[in-house]
């Protein structure tokens, strides 16, 4: 087993892997460009896949706060460590966005115009914003939870949670940015400031709030049926 101090480094480098990755490709790209919203969906995605096979066997590979908050409450993971994680994926997020933030300076370019932060103004408001965040992550987590939970998945576990982070994204992108993700939304809005930091809450509600869901759901209809 791990030790935390692994553990931690392991969320800390995935999250900011994932940050730099999928929010670089909507700053460099441009979701609104022919093929942008594919391309970051896929490149959140593929930095999921990525960080599975590389960190997966340290860490579970969480790097989203919603998910280490679906693991604690079907007791995968204990208080210390979901505390752990947590803060490994904040300041993870943080390291990622400061990176992008730099090489976005360099280069002059910022396509979306807050370094890829997360928003509420084209689900509606803040109402529509929680709902599509809250349903996104719901589906996300409730997928992870269930495939992870058969170790004979393994070897197929990141690139199902990968390909499922990808359509959540094709969803969520024209509505919010899609989070599903506390971390990834604390440190882009972070270097964005103004309107991203002020819509920022719904970006950690929706999804906690989602991620609880998940696991209840999971537990009363899925893990019932398997006989956990």
């Amino acid at each position: 087993m791990a030790s935390i101090g692994k553990k931690f480094s392991a969320e800390f480098i995935g999250t900011a892997v994932l940050v730099f990755m999928g929010c670089g490709s909507a700053v460099f790209l441009g979701a609104d460009a022919a093929g942008g919203h594919l391309a970051v969906a896929f490149a959140f995605g593929l930095s999921i896949v990525a960080m599975a096979y590389v960190i997966g066997s340290v860490s579970g590979c969480h790097i989203n706060p919603a998910v280490s908050l679906g693991a604690l409450l079907d007791k995968r993971i204990g208080v210390k460590d979901f505390v752990c994680y947590i803060i490994a994926q904040v300041l993870g997020a943080i390291a990622g966005a400061a990176l992008l933030f730099a090489v976005s300076s360099m280069a002059g370019v910022d396509l979306t115009g807050g370094l890829g932060s997360n928003a509420v103004a084209n689900a509606g408001g803040i109402g529509g914003g929680l709902v599509v965040e809250i349903v996104l992550t719901f589906i996300f987590v409730l997928t992870i939870l269930g495939v992870t939970a058969d170790s004979s998945k393994g070897n197929v576990a990141g690139i199902v949670i990968g390909l499922t982070l990808v359509f959540v994204h094709i969803v969520g992108i024209p509505l919010t940015g899609t989070s599903v993700n506390p971390a990834r939304s604390i440190g882009p809005a972070i270097f964005a400031g103004g309107q991203a930091l002020t819509d920022l809450w719904v970006f950690i509600v929706g999804p906690f709030v989602g991620a609880a869901l998940a696991a209840c759901a999971y537990k009363l209809v899925v893990a019932t049926k398997k006989g956990k």
